[in-house]
C-alpha cells in the first residue's frame, strides 16, 4: 500500500514519538495499550492517535486497545526502520564525532559504514571504528557499500557541494546538519537540523513567556 502524498507531515513524525513509547512499554511487559493511553504519555489526544493511525490500516480492536508488540512491528514497517540502512557521515569535525559516538544508530535501524572528511589531517585517523575516507572515495563507497543515507556535518558554505555530489553518487536520502537550506533539485529526500535556528526558536517563545512544546505541529 502507498501513502505517498496522502499523509501529513506532522502525522509521521508523531509515528515516531509513538514507536518510542511503545518499545518502552514492551520493555515493561506491557502487552496492550489504548488509544487514550498513548496519547496522555504524548500530550495528545486519544482521538489525534486513532486519526494519525487510521492513515495506514486498520489498528487495534475497541474494548481492548492495540497489542503492544504487533504495533511496534507495524510502526516500523511503515517507518521503514524494520531494516537496515547504510548510512554515510560525511564531516569528522566536532560535530561529526558527536554523532559518531551516538550509541543508537544501529538500534534505530541505521549502520553507519562511512565517514568522509576532505580535510587532509583528518583522512586516514580513526573515528569510532572508522577509518576517515577522502572525499574521492565517495562515488566509490556509496556503490560498494550500498549506502542510502547520508549526515552531512560540514560548514555551510561547503555544504551544497558535498550534497551535489552525494546525489551524483546516488545517495537517496539526506540529513542535514550544515545552518542553510540546500537546493537538491527534487532528486532525493532531505531532512534538515539547524540547531542556531532551534534555539532562536525557543528563546522567541521564553521571550514570550509562553509555554508548551514547540514540536507541536499543526495537523
Amino acid at each position: 500500500m502507498s501513502y505517498r502524498a496522502k499523509v501529513p507531515k506532522p502525522t509521521v513524525k508523531r509515528l515516531s514519538l509513538y514507536l518510542r513509547e511503545l518499545e518502552h512499554r514492551v520493555e515493561q511487559k506491557q502487552p496492550t495499550i489504548s488509544s487514550r493511553q498513548l496519547g496522555d504519555a504524548l500530550g495528545l489526544t486519544d482521538a489525534q492517535v486513532r486519526k494519525d493511525l487510521a492513515y495506514f490500516g486498520q489498528f487495534g480492536h475497541p474494548g481492548i486497545g492495540y497489542d503492544v508488540t504487533n504495533l511496534v512491528d507495524r510502526l516500523r514497517k511503515i517507518l521503514g526502520t524494520d531494516r537496515t540502512w547504510n548510512t554515510a557521515l560525511i564531516g569528522a569535525g566536532n560535530l561529526g564525532r558527536a554523532l559518531m559516538a551516538y550509541g543508537g544508530w544501529q538500534q534505530r535501524g541505521f549502520d553507519i559504514v562511512a565517514v568522509f572528511d576532505q580535510n587532509p589531517d583528518l583522512v586516514g585517523q580513526w573515528l569510532e571504528n572508522h577509518r576517515i575516507r577522502p572525499m574521492s572515495d565517495l562515488a566509490m563507497l556509496v556503490k560498494e557499500r550500498d549506502i542510502r543515507l547520508a549526515m552531512i556535518a560540514v560548514p555551510a558554505d561547503r555544504a551544497q557541494e558535498v550534497a551535489d555530489r552525494l546525489i551524483a553518487a546516488g545517495v537517496r536520502g539526506i540529513l542535514n546538519f550544515a545552518p542553510r537550506r540546500l537546493d537538491v533539485h527534487q532528486a532525493v529526500s532531505i531532512s534538515s537540523v539547524d540547531l542556531a535556528l532551534s534555539l532562536e526558536q525557543l528563546a522567541f517563545q521564553v521571550s514570550l513567556g509562553l509555554l508548551g512544546s514547540l514540536d507541536e505541529d499543526d495537523d
